[in-house]
């Protein structure tokens, strides 16, 4: 391998953190009313939800890049010396886009597209992306690189909860069924990404602030006497970060440093305003 090709998908939200090479981001589009915009390059994560609260009736939808879109990527990046390209994907259970960069991997010619499923979303996509590079640069094979990114995929778990159901049901991410009697019995329910990548339900909570802590007790419950790098995810939700940033260290000050991130709108338009997870990867 001469020269990797790095890319992901914009649901990584990976343009809110820092780092020092090219990673190619391919973009989706948040549908805001009759307004289409791309993610963070027209519409970031501070103005997204600035609108949300001006505009609390709208529902955003997305929609994900093309074939075609992601085929001009791969032929970019071939042209620039690339032998092979890494794309890195959210979950094949929450979106097409896998599907389409698989297709799209069969037009090209000329360079060795490999397309990973994360079976996750967010900070878990970027950290295979930081892993990737790391690995290149250490000299590792492309198969080699894909074993570090299947450790994390394979070792790695999120609790999350929602504060507003109807995101989630609307833009299909959840079942609408289940969904419709949480909404109508006012259920917070405690949710989780499950090993095939997909948001399932796995318990029935009265109140955001309940869900919080039972997030808090799933991920303490899970972590005993591991080594782990733990993170807090969120859609615009400081004070909550803090509460779970605070009681987490106070039982575990072992952790040392728990980071949070942000979500992007293409993520947050099927969360909802507030949502908060709390994940952890496990060290090797």
């Amino acid at each position: 391998m001469k020269k990797l090709g790095l890319m992901v998908c914009t649901n990584s939200s990976i343009d809110y953190l820092d780092f020092d090479f090219d990673v190619k981001v391919i973009r989706s589009m948040v549908i805001m009313g009759d307004k289409e915009y791309i993610d963070y390059e027209e519409l970031t994560a501070p103005e997204f939800y600035e609108m949300l609260d001006k505009f609390p009736n709208i529902v955003p939808r997305t929609s994900m890049a093309s074939t075609g879109t992601m085929l001009e990527a791969y032929e970019k990046l071939r042209d620039q010396g690339c032998d092979t390209i890494l794309f890195i994907t959210i979950s094949s259970k929450m979106s097409g886009i896998y599907d389409n960069a698989v297709m799209a991997s069969r037009m090209v010619e000329g360079v060795d597209v490999r397309v990973f499923d994360s079976k996750s979303v967010g900070y878990i996509e970027s950290k295979m992306v930081f892993k990737a590079h790391e690995g290149y640069v250490a000299g590792k094979s492309i198969d080699e690189i894909i074993k570090d990114l299947e450790f994390i995929r394979d070792n790695n778990k999120i609790y999350f909860a929602v504060n507003d159901l109807k995101f989630l049901i609307k833009n299909g991410r959840l079942s609408n069924a289940a969904g419709f009697m949480a909404n109508m019995l006012k259920i917070k329910p405690l949710l989780e990404i499950d090993k095939n990548g997909a948001v399932v339900s796995i318990e029935k909570i009265r109140t955001f602030g309940k869900a919080v802590d039972r997030v808090i007790e799933k991920f303490m419950e899970e972590t005993v006497g591991l080594d782990v790098e733990a993170f807090i995810i969120h859609a615009n939700n400081p004070e909550t970060v803090k509460y779970i940033r605070e009681k987490v260290l106070t039982q575990r000050p072992e952790l040392g440093e728990i980071k949070d991130y942000l979500l992007t709108p293409a993520v947050a338009a099927h969360s909802g305003q507030g949502a908060i997870t709390i994940g952890y990867i496990l060290k090797k």
